[in-house]
């Protein structure tokens, strides 16, 4: 090697920089990110994000990592946030609900029968509420949107006793998780809500403290609740959406080709694990009835459409609500 490339070299290495065929580039620093969900690992939302992860660090050729956490391993939820919003290297696999904290109007989507097929989830993508919604998320409260486009399936009511009508969940003492939209969607539906931690319901409905639960097929069998409910009845009341969300400071400072790779894998994976839960939804179902669980089907879906909107207008989200159906064609 000549000296004048030996002294080019030794300055490439005090800046930082990488010398190729006598030009110089900036050398791109390798990033993790840690991203935190509760599921178990044997969840079909783990091997998604185990997905996303692959092909996110082939795409950048290993520039970009992710890091996948189950179990809140982690951490509790609030403190993942509040260290996305801090700058730290973390996201969360998370709802609206909880975003709704910052941004009120994003709660809307976690509402009764506000999208009702994976089609209209994807349209919400394009949403210019949607969008702007998101972009005060990050500019105000320093958290990134990277996709919304993994799905649950649909909350139902699980009882001991048969539920057609809204007029059925009168009087019944349903659990539901403890924000506002929660619980004021499933008041408007005709049940009493009581807020309750996931792992305090199979002892709670042993001694009778609440009369059911809503949620979705696939959280049936881990909860055993088939032990002590024994009706599903199809209200699918929420289609429950979950957002994908990482600090917005973490976010800006990736190279614009990883933040490309970063959200178009999110939604991709998304999209896939989406559809899987959907047949892993029809599977436990007949595996259900098969263990003795009675599927009501015949639901006035009408009459649960038409209460739940009492639940838009208690929480002032009727005019949030009106324009996203605006803008997907609902």
């Amino acid at each position: 090697m000549s000296s004048l490339r030996k002294s080019l070299a030794a300055i490439c290495a005090v800046l930082g920089l990488t010398a190729v065929g006598g030009a110089t580039v900036q050398a791109q620093e390798k990033q993790t990110l840690r991203l935190n969900h509760v599921l178990a690992p044997t969840e079909a939302f783990h091997e998604g994000f185990l997905l996303w992860a692959k092909r996110v660090e082939e795409r950048t050729k290993g520039g970009l990592r992710i890091q996948v956490f189950p179990s809140a391993k982690l951490g509790v939820e609030e403190d993942i946030i509040e260290n996305m919003r801090q700058g730290g290297n973390v996201g969360q696999n998370t709802d609206a609900a909880r975003l709704g904290t910052f941004v009120p109007n994003l709660a809307v989507v976690n509402g009764p029968y506000f999208v009702e097929t994976l089609e209209e989830v994807a349209k919400l993508r394009e949403s210019p509420t949607m969008i702007k919604w998101q972009k005060e998320l990050a500019a105000n409260h320093g958290l990134k949107v990277v996709c919304f486009d993994w799905v649950q399936g649909f909350r139902h009511f699980f009882t001991n006793k048969p539920v057609r009508t809204p007029a059925d969940l009168a009087g019944l003492r349903i659990r539901t998780p403890g924000a506002p939209i929660w619980q004021k969607s499933i008041q408007s539906l005709g049940a009493a809500p009581v807020a309750m931690a996931f792992g305090e319901m199979f002892p709670a409905l042993q001694q009778q403290a609440i009369d059911g639960v809503e949620l979705v097929y696939n959280n049936i069998p881990g909860g055993r609740f088939q032990e002590v409910l024994k009706y599903a009845n199809e209200t699918k009341h929420i289609l429950l959406i979950n957002f994908q969300v990482v600090g917005a400071e973490f976010f800006d400072g990736l190279p614009q080709d990883h933040q490309t790779a970063l959200v178009e894998e999110c939604v991709k994976a998304g999209q896939e694990t989406s559809k899987k839960i959907e047949e892993l939804s029809r599977k436990t179902k007949e595996q259900l009835k098969a263990g003795g669980m009675t599927v009501v089907e015949d639901i006035d879906l009408a009459a649960f459409r038409k209460a739940g909107d009492a639940a838009y207008g208690a929480l002032n989200l009727t005019e949030a609500r009106d324009a996203v159906h605006k803008d997907i064609g609902k």
